[in-house]
């Protein structure tokens, strides 16, 4: 079977939806209305999708107090420091990094503007 979307519960979804299109290159590939104002969002490359809503019937979890480490979503980039740079403009913050992996991989953890962690991955060898 093939993953269809990863979901989850954020504050904003049409802002989210928006800043995620505007610096990250995901387009919408379905927005939804009240009341959960959910949107389908596709990565760039159109092998990943999100589903991003707001519940009111679920707590929207504490993501800037979260550990990056539990959850965040990794963007492979070819510049990880300048596509830092430019998300600190649109109001991402630095979390940590840039770090050197063993197997030379190059790494900085972020949070969006809503806290939830996004890393930058520069991969020695890419995946595919």
């Amino acid at each position: 079977m093939k993953i269809e979307h990863f979901a989850f519960q954020v504050p904003d979804p049409v802002a989210f939806a928006a800043w995620y299109g505007e610096h990250l290159g995901m387009k919408t590939l379905r927005a939804i209305g009240a009341p959960t104002f959910t949107h389908f969002i596709e990565a760039s490359d159109g092998a990943t999708m999100l589903e991003i809503y707001r519940n009111e019937n679920a707590p929207i979890p504490d993501y800037p107090q979260q550990d990056p480490l539990v959850v965040h979503l990794g963007f492979a980039s070819d510049d990880p420091e300048a596509d830092m740079e430019r998300l600190i403009q649109a109001g991402a913050t630095r979390q940590a990094g840039p770090t050197t992996t063993a197997a030379g991989d190059v790494l900085i953890m972020m949070r969006d503007p809503w806290g939830f962690a996004i890393q930058m991955c520069k991969r020695a060898k890419p995946w595919k």
